[in-house]
């Protein structure tokens, strides 16, 4: 990712997060919407869910600039995932559903260059997930 690219993701975020609890609503109710086959995966309190996706959207976002750090992370949370049944074709739809819900959060902010900016961070990032939880897999 550019400097640029760090820049807008992070202050795209920064106007999202005074939201954090609507967005989380909209990010899963749209990926729901979407993806239903993946509902199933959520067992506890979605409400629950979403504070801890905006939590962990925040520590991603802010440290877009210290990689070496978020990256082990990311291969952590996604080695857990593997064990909730999580599997590589979901992370499209959660892609998709992020960028849309930044759309609905930013309205006329989430500019062409801000989704792509968001699109790269979650190409990078979902793709050492999947990778790890490759890694972590049970081979069959």
């Amino acid at each position: 990712m550019t400097p640029s690219q760090v820049e807008l993701v992070q202050s795209s975020f920064a106007k999202v997060a005074p939201i954090a609890d609507t967005a989380a609503g909209l990010f899963y109710g749209r990926l729901f919407e979407t993806a239903p086959e993946v509902k199933p995966l959520f067992k506890g309190d979605i409400a629950e869910q979403g504070r801890k996706l905006m939590a962990t959207l925040a520590v991603v976002v802010n440290g877009l600039t210290k990689l070496e750090v978020i990256v082990p992370a990311a291969q952590t949370l996604a080695r857990r995932h593997v064990a909730y049944g999580v599997r590589p074709e979901h992370y499209a739809p959660v892609g998709a559903a992020l960028l849309w819900t930044l759309e609905q959060g930013l309205g006329p902010d989430f500019t062409p260059e801000t989704k792509a900016a968001w699109a790269e961070a979650y190409t990078l990032l979902s793709s050492v997930m999947i990778e790890a939880a490759a890694d972590a897999a049970p081979v069959a």
